[in-house]
């Protein structure tokens, strides 16, 4: 079987990561009797570069014939003094509209061997954590009308923003994350402010009804500040956290936090039909690129979502994983996680490369 991934190695260590997470996915291929077919396009700093845009149009052409988008990082002070229009994370939101990409998914992970990174108690994180949360990316207050009006006698300057959302663009986000269930522990908590909004009694009301397409997965509707204490006090008991944009902004952080470990966790968005862009969450680190530290973990971790949500394999999403945590258990560590546990007894410190190699011979 062949798949298309178009590969968008980006800035600073971008390229570096991706090649690695390349091994691993070609030794995924060689086992299991998949061909993965590579295209690379341009995009953030370095399409400036070469092009004058962040986001050239045969980027964007090559990402629309392709089935996934690998990404690397955009970015860097190289090209922090040009204009908004010219940013390379402009590139990136471009992107995001031209693919038409609607739902954000930010995993949350606690790897067994890194779990004295975790700011949280490790009765509260024990027997690992394994949370995703889905965030409506297309609408609600981001997207909705904002401004300021005429200074008023007595209130002075105001401002707004609106916050809408229509039944198509909550369906679609609620059946991206009951997908997901279906792939994982079969629970879902929607996360809304239905006391208040009317946008959430919306919200709710289209998410209990995409639910009765999914009798397998348990739904459990939670208010906003409620899901904020719970994702500290008890995380365990979370699998798929589906929100709006807004509340999505601020779960997300929160939850990856709970890891401390954000620059090993990958992220996505995904839109019609399972397409989906998978990326590490860490940026661009100019100042790594070259030096055979960067950690190759958040990409390779990136294309087992890629294989489990965009391909439907769960098989070789499972390799990919447990190849990482072999790696792990074994003690090999990048340099950015070589003192996660206080001490280097017993840990093996390996190059970009190496554990490129690493992780691809593990699988």
């Amino acid at each position: 079987m062949q798949y298309r991934i178009a590969l968008l190695k980006g800035d600073g260590i971008g390229p570096e990561v991706i090649n690695e997470t390349i091994k691993v996915l070609d030794a995924v291929g060689k086992k299991y009797g998949h061909q993965f077919l590579y295209t690379d396009a341009l995009i953030g700093g370095a399409a400036l570069d070469q092009t004058g845009e962040s986001l050239p149009d045969e980027t964007v052409k090559i990402c629309k014939t392709s089935e996934a988008v690998l990404l690397g990082a955009v970015g860097g002070p190289k090209w922090n003094d040009l204009p908004k229009e010219k940013s390379p994370a402009l590139g990136l939101l471009d992107l995001r509209k031209a693919l038409d990409l609607c739902a954000g998914l930010r995993p949350a992970i606690v790897f067994t061997h890194l779990a004295d990174a975790s700011p949280m108690k490790a009765s509260i994180i024990s027997e690992g954590l394994d949370i995703v949360v889905v965030r409506e990316m297309a609408g609600g207050i981001y997207a909705g009308e904002s401004g300021y009006n005429e200074q008023d006698p007595k209130a002075g300057m105001t401002a707004f923003d609106t916050e809408q959302y229509s039944e198509t663009e909550i369906r679609r986000v609620a059946k991206i994350a009951f997908d997901m269930a279906m792939k994982r522990e079969h629970r879902v908590t929607s996360v809304d402010k239905a006391s208040v909004l009317e946008t959430s009694r919306l919200w709710r009301r289209v998410v209990s009804k995409t639910a009765e397409d999914y009798p397998e997965v348990t739904l459990e509707h939670m208010p906003v500040d409620t899901a904020a204490m719970q994702l500290v006090r008890n995380p365990r008991q979370f699998d798929v956290i589906l929100t709006s944009n807004m509340f999505g902004d601020i779960l997300a952080d929160e939850a990856g936090q709970l890891t401390g470990l954000t620059g090993i966790l990958p992220y996505a968005y995904l839109g019609k039909d399972s397409f989906g862009l998978y990326a590490p969450l860490h940026g661009s680190a100019p100042d790594l690129a070259g030096t055979g530290q960067a950690n190759p973990i958040a990409t390779i971790l990136a294309s087992a979502m890629m294989l489990r949500y965009t391909f439907g394999l769960p098989e070789e999403a499972d390799a990919i994983e447990g190849a990482v945590n072999h790696f792990l258990d074994a003690g090999y560590r990048l340099s950015n996680l070589l003192k996660v546990a206080g001490t280097t007894e017993g840990l093996n410190l390996v190059t970009t490369a190496q554990a490129g190699d690493l992780i691809a011979s593990f699988i």
